[in-house]
């Protein structure tokens, strides 16, 4: 096991940000109208809904498992990027990675509550693994083998393949404001519900994807007020986790260059957020029924040497924010295993210190 972060160490890798992320305390949103993650959330918040008591217990022994368990935390470790991004360029600085047992063996000795690969990673060791680590399917990618390179999410296998090698969750992703988010919200709401009615659990990538979201201005993919949006969007077809990236922006209905686009209030800049980055993502956590469903934000893509306090910073924003956790893959997988286990426990540390509440 890796060296457990103290909050003195947390504060050292958030270095000149320490005392902004650490004491800010949100005006905007307040955090007693949230429904916050704790070991009773299933019993508090999720039996109130309509998920049959096998879904639920499944989402139980996903919050059950790892160095969260029995907190209400979530740390999962995904590895898709082996067909959104090919498997060269995902894995060339690890190539252990090739190897499935070494993603599942990372999350195991990591102490995620859970990992979600592709069906062929997962299906290639189920029979050893499905019942050690709670085995997430993504059963949807955009690949870029085609030519020209195109951004679409396609299914690749069915939620009862997924079922069957023992997974006890689906996720998948849809491209909000893409041309084909149409078809992805009919192809995954027609699929939450099979893995529903098969007692499993979904969690849904709700990324946005329109080459005319960059503007000028600012990159809206990142923008609070949009990808909150699509976070509501994302638990109307009834995925009981939301992974969103962590905002960087506002106002992006607002850019003048998206003139007519969508519909906003001045409210949501003036009264329900404001710049700062926990006020930002609680703004997205608002647009997940105030937290009733969890919001769990992205570890973002490898930047190197600091990688390790970019995680232990998104972490503490998502968790300070009133969010359930962090779903962390590449600054994980690519370098050297005991580097990786060391980079989850980083994080898994900050959900764990009782120091770091509720802003």
């Amino acid at each position: 096991m890796a060296e457990v972060l103290t909050t003195s160490k947390i504060e050292a890798l958030l270095g000149k940000d320490a005392k902004m992320l650490l004491e800010h305390r949100c005006e905007t949103i307040p955090k007693n109208l949230l429904h916050l993650p704790g070991p009773d959330f299933i019993d508090r918040v999720m039996v109130h809904t309509d998920r049959k008591p096998a879904v639920l217990g499944n989402l139980q022994r996903l919050y059950n498992a790892g160095r969260l368990r029995d907190t209400g935390y979530v740390s999962i470790f995904p590895v898709d990027q082996a067909i959104e991004h090919a498997a060269g360029a995902s894995f060339a600085m690890n190539p252990a990675m090739f190897d499935p047992e070494t993603i599942v063996r990372l999350a195991l000795e990591s102490g995620c509550n859970g990992v979600a690969s592709t069906f062929g990673v997962l299906g290639a060791v189920a029979r050893k693994y499905a019942h050690k680590i709670p085995f997430i399917v993504k059963i949807n990618h955009n690949e870029f083998l085609s030519y020209p390179n195109t951004y679409d999410q396609t299914l690749f296998g069915s939620v009862e393949k997924a079922f069957e090698m023992g997974a006890i969750g689906v996720g998948a992703t849809i491209y909000w404001g893409s041309e084909q988010s149409r078809r992805q919200i009919q192809e995954i709401s027609e699929a939450f519900e099979q893995a529903h009615a098969l007692g499993m659990f979904t969690i849904l990538w709700c990324y946005l994807r329109n080459n005319a979201f960059k503007t000028k201005t600012q990159d809206n993919h990142l923008a609070a007020d949009l990808t909150g949006q699509a976070n509501h969007l994302g638990v109307t077809i009834h995925a009981d986790i939301i992974k969103q990236k962590l905002p960087e922006n506002n106002r992006g209905y607002l850019d003048p260059e998206l003139k007519g686009f969508g519909k906003t209030h001045n409210l949501v800049y003036d009264k329900l957020s404001t710049d700062h980055p926990i006020d930002l993502t609680r703004y997205q956590l608002a647009n997940c029924y105030m937290g009733r469903i969890g919001l769990i934000n992205s570890g973002g893509a490898s930047s190197g040497a600091d990688d390790l306090a970019q995680a232990v910073r998104t972490a503490v924003i998502n968790k300070r924010a009133g969010g359930m956790g962090l779903i962390a893959g590449r600054r994980a997988f690519q370098r050297p295993f005991a580097e990786g286990v060391q980079l989850l426990q980083a994080i898994q540390d900050v959900y764990l210190d009782p120091k770091i509440t509720i802003a």
